[in-house]
């Protein structure tokens, strides 16, 4: 058992790619968590397929290590907007946070939130500026950047005279001046920080045990684990424990296991204590936001508070006529329970039922937020099908129609910052600040949050891939008005069967092509982008026609471009309102809602007479 002086709990916080997990395998490493013969791979705690193929954090994580006699639990939290909801959940398990700042973006919007919900809960902070070996590094610029955000969230006194430690998380050097940074040569000076700086936590250990639950973990031996800060009190495996819940029944339930976190895993002990970072088995029916007590002594802590949702999609059980060829889950009640289930654990989420039994409204903090749970599911074996993301407006006290506005930060090579500029113009967007860095410049727009579906791609092309767009949720405010939607139309398959290369070549001049020859479609699927603002429909299984004449082009062999291949995010962000994801585990299709020509002539013709 650690006295609970002799415990750190710590919270790696930043901006996605700004270098927080890399840090953490540094102070891993430098730790001796790992022995000296084992193979330990880069990005230890991004241990989700997901996370390692996209190079980004989607979900916290918990490690601990040892240094000088203190205990310090790590938490992991991502970096991205849409996954907000992680970070909101894990900070009450934590009594301090490690904010990082790349030495040359500096702080952007998921910095400026991270910090504000750190300072919500009364964190001690520390402030890494990282990736301070860059060539084009501003160092001193960027910790003085952080410290004016503080002080404009109104950071106290002692907040803002927080340490600032220089380092590189890649080299595993760290230092607490520039001038020191050269001749560093490890992290150490950074856990000496944190054992000297980082306050012991605040927890009773002499009364009644309580742990509210912050995330909840799957075992398939054991079931359910619930995790949490252990804010008092102490608990033995084989007792009881009281589960609280802020509505409904409280449930005692017998505690099978307990764990605390050794390294990057899970160890069981017989006992946890107060102040530790600790993991419960048994509890029946656990979800984030409950509390376990001891038995006797009910003691239910208030749930932490998530922002609301701002984009919503509707998840339909799959009507293809390809319906059960490559999924095994297929029918509304599969798709029901696992977004239930994922409901219970992914706070962010929302899921709630809609007029068709076959069809559930999921709102999300973003297009990536929800693409990641689709990619999950499909993975899994799900097929169905997914509507245009919309955004979820709300109406004010006096009537007024009110919409999210995010704080959108584009990095631009100069030459294109007026590309920019027009095409956020043309979203709604209200430049705030340009803000020269060396070769680039930092454009700051506040846009309606309907602006920014799709406009990524249409940023990368206009700059040759020469630009990164961070966007953060700002606010509601008045609704800005309409924003022009795709400017072009679709090729629509006419028939069903199997695709030529001779029916494509003769299509390709009318625009790119979304499949290649010898694929499977089916009627009203959506088989390449037209050159036209209108859809038209194609045969593209059109086979050429056998005859005696030899013509001089029968000895040419047909070559076809790549067709362009849709990423989940990218699929959504791309279709119109009478347009369909098709979601199966081999595949990706954009469909229309309507699949036969003349039904979709109908809807057309209603749309208009109303």
């Amino acid at each position: 058992m650690d006295s609970v002086k002799n415990i750190r709990n710590v919270a790696i916080i930043a901006h996605v790619d700004h270098g927080k997990t890399t840090l953490v395998d540094q102070m891993l490493k430098f730790a001796k968590v790992f022995s000296d013969h084992q193979e330990v791979e880069e990005r230890i705690m991004d241990n989700h397929d997901l996370e390692r193929e996209r190079g980004i954090t989607i979900f916290s994580k918990n490690c601990s290590l040892q240094w000088k006699g203190v205990r310090v639990n790590l938490i992991d939290t991502p970096g991205h907007a849409d996954f907000g909801g992680e970070v909101e959940r894990v900070l009450r398990m934590a009594d301090a946070a490690l904010i990082l700042a790349c030495a040359h973006e500096g702080p952007m919007p998921q910095t400026r939130f991270v910090l504000r919900k750190a300072m919500m809960h009364n964190l001690n902070l520390l402030i890494v500026v990282n990736k301070v070996d860059r060539r084009d590094g501003r160092p001193l610029e960027a910790r003085d950047e952080v410290l004016e955000l503080l002080i404009d969230l109104e950071a106290s006194e002692d907040i803002l005279e927080t340490p600032v430690i220089f380092a590189s998380a890649k080299d595993g050097k760290a230092s607490m001046t520039l001038e020191d940074f050269s001749s560093a040569e490890n992290i150490e000076c950074l856990l000496d920080a944190i054992v000297d700086h980082v306050k012991p936590p605040k927890a009773e250990p002499e009364k009644p045990f309580r742990m509210a639950v912050s995330q909840v973990d799957y075992d398939p031996y054991i079931g359910r684990i619930a995790i949490g800060k252990v804010d008092q009190g102490s608990l033995k495996a084989g007792s009881r424990a009281l589960r609280c819940v802020w509505e409904g029944k409280d449930e005692t339930s017998e505690v099978k296991k307990v764990f605390r976190f050794e390294g990057v895993g899970r160890t069981q002990v017989d006992s946890i204590h107060a102040g530790d970072i600790a993991a419960i088995a048994g509890v029946e029916n656990i979800t984030i936001g409950d509390t376990i007590c001891e038995v006797g002594f009910p003691d239910r802590l208030e749930p932490v508070a998530i922002d609301s949702p701002t984009v919503a999609m509707r998840f339909i059980a799959t009507n293809s006529p390809f319906r059960g060829r490559e999924g095994e889950f297929v029918t509304s009640r599969q798709l029901r329970d696992r977004l239930e289930r994922e409901a219970r654990s992914n706070v962010a989420l929302r899921v709630s039922k809609t007029e068709a039994a076959d069809q559930y409204e999921v709102a999300g903090r973003g297009i990536l937020h929800l693409g990641i749970l689709i990619e999950e599911m499909r993975r899994q074996g799900y097929e169905f099908q997914v509507s245009q993301p919309r955004v979820i407006e709300k109406v004010s006290e006096d009537g007024e129609r009110l919409e999210p506005i995010e704080l959108c930060i584009v990095d631009v090579v100069e030459t294109f910052a007026g590309k920019v500029i027009e095409i956020m113009g043309e979203r709604r967007g209200e430049l705030r600040s340009v803000q020269p860095m060396g070769s680039t410049s930092r454009l700051e727009f506040e846009v309606p949050a309907r602006g920014l579906i799709g406009v990524r791609g249409r940023i990368l092309t206009a700059t040759s891939g020469e630009a990164s767009m961070n966007h953060q949720f700002l606010k509601y405010d008045s609704f800005k008005g309409t924003i022009p939607q795709r400017m072009v139309g679709v090729q629509i398959a006419s028939e069903t069967g199997k695709t030529t290369t001779y029916a494509l070549e003769g299509l390709e001049d009318r625009g790119p092509l979304f499949v290649g020859p010898s694929i499977d479609v089916y009627e009203g699927q959506v088989v390449g982008e037209h050159c036209r603002d209108q859809d038209i429909e194609v045969n593209v299984c059109r086979k050429k026609a056998l005859t005696n004449i030899r013509s001089s082009s029968s000895d040419r062999k047909l070559m076809l471009a790549p067709p362009r291949v849709f990423s989940v995010e990218e699929a959504l962000e791309y279709i119109g309102h009478d347009e369909l994801v098709e979601i199966t585990p081999k595949s990706i299709r954009i469909r229309k809602v309507k699949l036969n020509a003349k039904d979709r002539k109908k809807a057309k013709m209603k749309a208009k007479g109303e």
